[in-house]
């Protein structure tokens, strides 16, 4: 009786799910249901009395249609979110059923061992230290949150203070030297561990979004005695771009400070021969975050942290219970992780890389990039069109402009929101903007394993469109392209 109440329900949502991915090509990218009406149709009254589970799957699949953003889709290139790989999916589905507490060995030990192993070949193919320590959290924020903990423990032990013991009341205050065009998720990170905004220093960067190696070596001459984090990044937001870690790296470290590596999805680059001269020593730093529902492209809930100080690391998260059963020789999460009671997310990061292998993730890296470099090259033939940085991986900003004789600044800043609007309402793909050296500019993020060039020309006709332009196949041969000085 309850294997039928199971068989059911489970047998609509696997009916709905193969539906919308099958639609996805046909379905417009962007949600099509209003707020009003989203509300209106999911605020039922909850009812005293209890319904068939199948009924309750049914009404859901209904009342939602129109309101899923198509991030899955290969023509979303908003924000750097990838689809789920058909093994992902299918393994994230067992997380669900087999429903296990991944916090420790004793009450999941597939889980356990499937992250071991994942780790393993995640450090391998990311160029990372072997004898790392590693977390599986929810993303790059609790990536930023985990590895910073054990930075925390590690300068300040150096200065004598047991911060787990003590907390922060009277501790030697952490400076944090980070880019002036940081992702604002190590913001909060820091805010989280009680360091303190003041004690975020941004530094200047140049044209592309890299920290300045001089105002770093400035930086750190200022205060030689203060324990010190500098943040890096591998990928910047919009242009892509990656800091100098060879020289960056080293430099730091003279100064005795714990280097931290922002790689949400630029590590991915580690996993390219193509594209690996991008992290040339970022294998240098104390720690790294990335995520796997980015370029692993498995569903969301999942980053990954690594720490070269294993002891830090453990010392900043461990805890004993009474009641808790460890093993002595098994690994148990609870020890790496900020959360107690948490998914089994390593599975489907373990089907990832094995449906992939090496060398498929780096295809898939590679072709990301190639898509992305044909996206913005194809833009840059239709009117009007000005591209601020060219792809350095996968990311790319262009800007459109309003033609009209002695338009201004804020004239272009309107077109752009303008363009990116009309495109995003016509279904065909989704974008989204932000401001880059006080100028409007439309981000453009590939990183889903579904993007294929017939995707790319789809989303080309979609902007000639918005643009007015008469043509459907746009003519071949290299562009004129008014590029920004931003690039230079």
């Amino acid at each position: 009786m309850e294997d039928a109440k199971f068989h059911s329900a489970l047998a609509k949502a696997f009916e709905s799910a193969l539906s919308y991915l099958s639609g996805l090509d046909r379905a417009p990218v962007a949600v099509s249901v209003d707020l009003a009406t989203l509300r209106s149709r999911l605020g039922k009254v909850l009812e005293d009395s209890s319904r068939p589970a199948e009924e309750v799957i049914n009404e859901l699949v209904k009342d939602v249609d129109g309101s899923i953003l198509g991030s899955t889709s290969g023509r979303f290139f908003g924000w750097v979110i990838g689809g789920s790989l058909p093994s992902a999916l299918a393994a994230d589905w067992l997380t669900a059923t087999w429903d296990q507490n991944a916090a420790l060995y004793s009450c999941g030990a597939a889980a356990a061992v499937a992250e071991e192993v994942a780790a393993g070949w995640l450090k391998e193919i990311l160029g990372l230290p072997a004898r790392a320590s590693y977390a599986f959290v929810t993303g790059t924020q609790m990536s930023h949150f985990t590895c910073l903990a054990a930075a925390r423990h590690a300068l300040l032990n150096r200065c004598g203070w047991d911060v787990e013991k003590k907390g922060l009341y009277g501790a030697p205050p952490i400076r944090v030297l980070v880019s002036e065009q940081r992702h604002g998720s190590i913001d909060r990170a820091i805010r989280f561990l009680g360091l303190g905004q003041s004690q975020i220093v941004a530094l200047p960067t140049d044209a592309m979004g890299r920290i300045i190696s001089s105002a770093l070596e400035e930086a750190l001459r200022s205060e030689p005695f203060s324990p010190t984090i500098v943040a890096l990044q591998a990928g910047d937001i919009c242009t892509g771009a990656f800091d100098e870690f060879e020289k960056l790296i080293p430099l730091a470290k003279q100064h005795g400070a714990w280097v931290h590596i922002d790689g949400a999805f630029g590590l991915w680059a580690g996993a390219s021969a193509k594209y690996r001269e991008l992290v040339r020593g970022v294998n240098q730093a104390d720690s790294w975050t990335t995520d796997g529902h980015k370029w692993l492209n498995v569903p969301f809930d999942c980053g990954y942290a690594f720490v070269v100080d294993a002891v830090a690391h453990l010392e900043s998260m461990l805890h004993r219970a009474v009641y808790l059963t460890h093993d002595g020789q098994a690994r148990d999460q609870i020890d790496w992780n900020p959360e107690w009671s948490r998914r089994a997310r390593g599975f489907p990061t373990y089907a990832a890389l094995r449906e992939l292998g090496r060398h498929g993730v780096a295809e898939l890296i590679e072709r990301c990039c190639e898509h992305s470099e044909m996206l913005v090259t194809r833009l840059a033939q239709l009117p009007d069109v000005e591209v601020l940085s060219v792809p350095v991986l996968n990311q790319a900003l262009v800007r459109f402009l309003d033609s009209r004789p002695n338009a201004l600044n804020a004239d272009h800043d309107r077109r752009t929101d303008d363009v990116i609007a009309a495109v995003v309402a016509s279904g065909e793909a989704f974008f989204t903007g932000t401001t880059w050296h006080g100028r409007r500019a439309m981000r453009l993020s590939l990183c889903n394993w579904r993007t294929s060039e017939a995707d790319i020309e789809r989303t080309v006709n979609a902007f000639a469109n918005v643009l007015g332009d008469p043509r459907v196949h746009l003519a071949d041969g290299a562009p004129t392209v008014k590029y920004s000085k931003i690039d230079s």
